[in-house]
């Protein structure tokens, strides 16, 4: 009798933690679909109004180009799409757990897409990268910003440790890296990392 009540108990304990597991896995997904598309909406308005600048009197001077503000953490940086894999994700700056569980992250330190140098993109590869397993050379990868529009296309891949940071290391010409968790279908901490190195032009 007290066998049958300690599996009972056991049994409403096990229920009650996988029904708390699935609710929390349903506000985080119903989280980041919202963000995905309050950024979107909230960028594309952006761009719309960046592309119908105010016409200046007759006499008035053009407006003198401003230098790109700072961003800070979590802010929408642009939207990064590979459209053969039909990749297609918001970025935000940052690379924090918080950030990435939302969108793609700009990785702190690495250049912007209007600098030179090269710029760091890392996103779960359970969510946003997942399809980056099929990526190949040459494929396109543009990064659409405020700022303008970055085409990059594929140059190679690798698969690293997760302390290797000499991959986001400046090339000496205009880069992109892109990050990922590796292998793709390992359960847990994975424990390697998947590259994409891409060149603009």
């Amino acid at each position: 009798m007290l066998l049958h009540r300690i599996v009972r108990v056991l049994q409403v304990l096990v229920l009650a933690v996988a029904i708390d597991a699935l609710g929390y896995y349903a506000y985080i997904k119903i989280d980041a679909i919202r963000f995905e598309i309050r950024s979107a909406r909230q960028f594309a308005e952006e761009l719309r109004h960046r592309a119908t600048p105010a016409v200046p009197g007759p006499s008035a001077p053009s407006p003198a180009p401003t230098p790109a503000p700072a961003l800070h953490d979590g802010q929408t940086l642009g939207k990064i799409q590979i459209p053969r894999l039909g990749l297609s994700a918001m970025v935000v700056e940052g690379d924090s757990a918080a950030d990435l569980r939302r969108a793609a992250g700009h990785i702190p330190g690495t250049s912007l897409p209007w600098q030179a140098g090269n710029v760091g993109v890392a996103a779960h590869r359970d969510t946003y990268f997942r399809s980056l397993r099929l990526i190949r050379p040459n494929d396109v990868i543009t990064l659409t910003t405020l700022e303008g529009v970055y085409r990059y296309r594929v140059v190679s891949t690798q698969v690293v440790t997760p302390d290797d940071v000499a991959v986001l290391a400046s090339t000496g010409r205009d880069a992109l890296t892109l990050v990922t968790c590796f292998p793709f279908y390992y359960v847990g901490a994975a424990p390697r990392r998947f590259i994409v190195h891409a060149s603009r032009g």
